[in-house]
Order: C-alpha cells, then sequence, then structure tokens
C-alpha cells in the first residue's frame, strides 16, 4: 500500500481511562473482527491482564478504514497505563507517528496521562486528545479540556469527545486521525531499515519479531542482517496482526507487521535494534531504547529446596517473553538457594511472582524489595549494591547514595494538607504545586525510592479515599544517612531479614520486625533471644522465654539440698543447649516480617 494511506498511531492514558475498551471498538466499527469472535479486552491475551483489566504488554494490530472513498491501513498499538509499564510505553512510541491521549471525561487529567504525553512529545508525535466516558452521568468534558490546557499545554478547543464503551463517535474518530496524523515518510526504494520495537517467544515458532519498517521492502526468503546484534537470519514469515497473525509475505515503508526466523532465544534479539538487508547497502542505525532501569531488586527461593531447578526453569521462560526483567543466582543460610530478580517497579514484581506461582506451579517465598544504592569507596570510585548484604563493612566506604524520584502527584484539592503530611513523613522535599483547575491540584516532590515502595502508595490512597495518582521518574542519587539494619536470632544473623533503612527509621523498623518474629517462632528448651542490630550496637530486644520442666516434681520433702543440685544441673544443661542449641525458624516468620504492613 502507498505509504501516503498509512497512519500508525498508539494510544495513551492513565490507569482505566478506556484504552483496551476503545481499541476493541474501533476493531468493531472496521469490522476486523466477526461479531461472535469479539469479546471484551480483545488484545490482552494473557490472563493475567484479563482478571486485574490492566494492560501488561504492548500489542499491535492492523484495521483497514474508508474515509472518503479512500481505504487507509490503520496500525495501532495498545500501551499499559500504569507507571511500571513505562518502558512498554517508550518502545510504542517509537514505532507510530501520532499518539491518541485518552483522557476521562469524569476523573480528569490525572499523573500518568501528563507523564505519557510528555513522552509522546519529546518522541516528536502528533497527539490527538480524546475524552473518553462522555455518556457518564458526571462526565464534565469541558473541565477536562480545560485540565488538559492548563497541565500539558495541547490545545483541547476540538478535542474527539468518545464513548469507548458504547462506540459514540469512534467512526468520527477514525476520520480524525486518517485527517490529523501524518503518514509515514519512507521510501520503498530506499535500502531497508527496520525497527524492532518489540518480542515474544512462542513455544512452537520461537522468537515473534514485532518491527516497524521505516524505510525500504522487506520480502520473505530474504537474508536479513540485525546490526546491533550482529546476527543474519533468513525471513521465514512475514505478516501482519489483523488481530491474529495473518501472513504477507511483503512489507513496505511504514507498515507495522511481524518476522519469524526461527530464532530461539530472546538474547540474540535486541528490542530497538535495527533491521537491514544482509551484504545490502550499509545504512545508519535508527535510535533505538536506553536499556530498561531496574528500579527494584527483590530475592526469590523455593519453598520446597527441591524446587531450585524447576525455579530457574520458569524464571528462564518468563524472560523470553519479558525482557525487562533480570536475574541471577543468589544464596542465603537462612533461606538456601533461590535468585536476585531486578523488576521496573513492585507492580512488575507481583506479576512476575504471579505467574511463576499460576504458570509454574512453584510455591516461593519472597524477600523485601530493595533498590539499587550507590556507595562511594574510600578511593573515590562508586560502586551499585542490589541488595544489603552487599553493603561492607561502613570503614570501607565514605558514603551511601540513595536514588531519589521526582514524584508528581494529582490529588482534588481538599486533601493537599493529607498528601503534605505522608511526604514529609517519608522524607518528601517539596519542589512546587500546579493549580490544574478549582478542585483538582498537581504536587510535585521529591522523595526516596525507597520510601516510594515500602508503604507510600497505600498511604496515599487511603487519605485520599482512592483519588490521588502518582507518577514517578528517577532523577537522580543523593547521600543519605543510610545504616544496615541486621536482625539475630541467638545471636546469629539472618541474613534475608537484613535491610538498608535511613537512620531515624531503623529503631521503629527493627522492633516491628522483632515483634512480628516473636509470635511466630515457638518456644524451645531454652531462652532465644531476638535482636535488631545496627552495626555492633542492639537497638531493640524481644526475648521468648523456655520452656520449662519441672525436674524437682520427684522432690517432696527431705533436704532442699537434693532440690537444689537438680536446678543447678538443669540450669547448666540450659546453658549448654543455648550454646549448642539450633533455633527452628518456621517459613511463616519470614513471611510475617516480609509481608510488609506494620501493625503499629
Amino acid at each position: 500500500m502507498d505509504t501516503k494511506h498509512i497512519r500508525n498511531f498508539c494510544i495513551i492514558a492513565h490507569i482505566d481511562h478506556g484504552k483496551s475498551t476503545l481499541a476493541d471498538r474501533m476493531l468493531e466499527v472496521t469490522g476486523s473482527v466477526d461479531k461472535r469472535d469479539m469479546r471484551a479486552q480483545l488484545l490482552d491475551s494473557m490472563d493475567l491482564e484479563r482478571e486485574r483489566g490492566i494492560t501488561i504488554k504492548a500489542s499491535a494490530v492492523t484495521v483497514y478504514h474508508v474515509y472518503k472513498g479512500t481505504k487507509y491501513e490503520l496500525n495501532l498499538i495498545d500501551t499499559p497505563g500504569h507507571v511500571d509499564f513505562n518502558y512498554e510505553v517508550q518502545k510504542a512510541l517509537q514505532a507510530c507517528e501520532g499518539a491518541l491521549l485518552l483522557v476521562d471525561a469524569s476523573q480528569g487529567v490525572e499523573a500518568q496521562t501528563v507523564a505519557n504525553a510528555y513522552l509522546a512529545v519529546e518522541a516528536d508525535l502528533t497527539v490527538l486528545p480524546v475524552i473518553n466516558k462522555v455518556d457518564l452521568p458526571h462526565a464534565q468534558p469541558e473541565v477536562v479540556c480545560e485540565e488538559i490546557e492548563n497541565s500539558i499545554g495541547i490545545d483541547s478547543s476540538d478535542a474527539s469527545r468518545v464513548s469507548a464503551k458504547s462506540g459514540l463517535g469512534v467512526p468520527e474518530l477514525l476520520d480524525r486521525i486518517v485527517e490529523k496524523i501524518p503518514a509515514p515518510t519512507g521510501l520503498p526504494d530506499a535500502p531497508l531499515r527496520c525497527l524492532i520495537f518489540d518480542a515474544v517467544y512462542n513455544e512452537y515458532r520461537g522468537i515473534i519479531v514485532y518491527m516497524r519498517v521505516v524505510d525500504g521492502t522487506i520480502k520473505e526468503r530474504e537474508q536479513i542482517h540485525m546490526l546491533g546484534t550482529d546476527k543474519v537470519y533468513e525471513a521465514v514469515e512475514l505478516g501482519r496482526f489483523t488481530p491474529e497473525m495473518k501472513r504477507a509475505g511483503v512489507l513496505g515503508p511504514g507498515d507495522v507487521g511481524y518476522f519469524i526466523s526461527n530464532i530461539k532465544q530472546l538474547g540474540d534479539v535486541r528490542i530497538g535494534d535495527t533491521m537491514t538487508l544482509y551484504k545490502g547497502p550499509k545504512v545508519k542505525m535508527l535510535p533505538g531504547y536506553r536499556p530498561p532501569m531496574h528500579m527494584v531488586y527483590a530475592d526469590f527461593f523455593p519453598t520446597n529446596s527441591g524446587d531450585f531447578e524447576s525455579l530457574r526453569e520458569g524464571l528462564a521462560t518468563l524472560s523470553l517473553s519479558d525482557s525487562s526483567f533480570s536475574f541471577e543466582a543468589v544464596t542465603s543460610e537462612a533461606l538456601g538457594f533461590g535468585f536476585r530478580c531486578g523488576f521496573l517497579g513492585l507492580l512488575h514484581m507481583e506479576i512476575v511472582q504471579e505467574r511463576l506461582e499460576r504458570e509454574h506451579d512453584l510455591d516461593m517465598i519472597q524477600t523485601a524489595p530493595t533498590v539499587t544504592y550507590k556507595i562511594k569507596l574510600k578511593d573515590g570510585t562508586l560502586s551499585e549494591i542490589h541488595s544489603p548484604g552487599q553493603l561492607p563493612n561502613p570503614d570501607q566506604y565514605e558514603e551511601i547514595l540513595e536514588p531519589y524520584a521526582r514524584v508528581s502527584i494529582m490529588v482534588p484539592a481538599e486533601f493537599i494538607g493529607n498528601v503534605m503530611q505522608i511526604a514529609a513523613d517519608h522524607r518528601g522535599t517539596y519542589v512546587r504545586q500546579e493549580h490544574l483547575s478549582p478542585t483538582r491540584v498537581q504536587l510535585l516532590y521529591d522523595i526516596p525510592l525507597a520510601e516510594l515502595i515500602y508503604d507510600f502508595f497505600d498511604k496515599l490512597k487511603s487519605s485520599t479515599r482512592g483519588y490521588g495518582t502518582l507518577n514517578y521518574d528517577i532523577s537522580e542519587f543523593k547521600p543519605s544517612e543510610l545504616v544496615k539494619l541486621r536482625i539475630l536470632v541467638n545471636g546469629n544473623e539472618i541474613d534475608a531479614l537484613t535491610s538498608i533503612v535511613h537512620k531515624e527509621q531503623a529503631e521503629f523498623r527493627g522492633r516491628s520486625a522483632i515483634k512480628k518474629m516473636r509470635k511466630e517462632i515457638a518456644r524451645h528448651l531454652f531462652e532465644i533471644a531476638i535482636q535488631a542490630a545496627v552495626g555492633a550496637r542492639i537497638i531493640a530486644r524481644e526475648t521468648i522465654s523456655a520452656l520449662r520442666k519441672d525436674v524437682t516434681a520427684k522432690c517432696y520433702g527431705g533436704d532442699i539440698t537434693r532440690k537444689r543440685k537438680l536446678l543447678e544441673k538443669q540450669k547448666a544443661g540450659k546453658r549448654r543447649m543455648r550454646q549448642i542449641g539450633n533455633v527452628d525458624i518456621p517459613q511463616k516468620a519470614f513471611l510475617a516480617v516480609l509481608g510488609g504492613d506494620d501493625e503499629d
């Protein structure tokens, strides 16, 4: 098809503003899917996506729309809305010329709306504002248009008004996409350049590469060279998503489609790489993507030590379909062999854990999530650490630097005081405040990432009755007064419960952890001391008293020295047992401490 009849666009929005529903209506209106095959969230193929009602992976689909008697090819990419999957949004934007900025007519502009709009503007895309859910009784499209102009600076006077649920305004929106979004600029006769914007693993066909042809034409049976990985593959099958995979044989400039070549490992394909003809003319690589930056690290240990290999296989299989998390083997004295995994955020970690439990039937213990810290060593060099156990003794480094996030919080004006209090409690530094409309405010803070992942989001939601929304972006690493909090049971350090905390919060966090452990560890025949320590200083202690056996029960009457002799013998036995006896720490004691929320 001629490039002037092609339009590539994506839908960006905050969570639950209706991206996947709008994509469903577009498939329905253009007749891409039969009525009998239509179902809600058609492009969300994962069970978890359908259950949670969220999009996790960006998905592409090609639809055809007739405008003024001419048939147009519209390549749509549906993107996630959650901040953890920002990487998926960035990948999708690179393959498009335009973006639909979808805003809920009743909720208005929210944190991720602004963040995604800025990503689209930075990628030099044409942004079309679309007001969704206009048929709701409490919809306020005029107020929302004003919020878009105030917060993002995009003219919204002629914003499309649609209802993705009922289909109201969707045909007109398709016409507007054809009118406003520019056509691709690639030339069919130019040397071939294709951008890889995603890749997924299929059990039967190997890696399926999602690509956008920028220049030239790609045909089946041609030898294709991937410039970044320097690999050469034969194009076994080329096609489009309509939304099923439909073989095309040839893809020209502007086309979005898939490429199959019996590739077995995701490591052989790099997202953001450029594909060109092998032994063809030399071409300049397309600007790709920064590799995803892991924000949160957690260790996974199998509950049953015999499941270690099963856990390794499960993580390897998941990494084939999700290139944005990493894993490496670790050992713990308390929990045995496991894996340290890096994630983009807490939801990403939760999704990976749930997929391991469901798809691979694994039972695991997960340690408390930690962030990446940098330590400035005595010789002035910087070193990264991903877990508290890697932190050396204080005499080996000068300072610890922790990541700070620039946090944008959108709240109704009546909750400003609550949010400011929460931000202050979590070591937040106030930056500025912006009024988007008479009832909605945007607050900007610099907050340590470790505070964000601890319990910030839960407290924000409860104090704003669910109306507060948050987006964050890692801004810099700053030095902080951080210490290593160790948990000791009978003088032995439990490495799985070690954490890095701020000096002022060490006592509170330590006391909270040992109180939970005391409830879960059963009494033994000797006294057990559970302690929280910073360096060599004990900052909190709980004691589990020993089970007592009445050794003097058989002595009644007679000389008191007989009883004393028996009691002294028992005391010596307890002293010896305390030195050589092992404390049995049940799994639920770890789960109680690693479970998160403090009751205090």
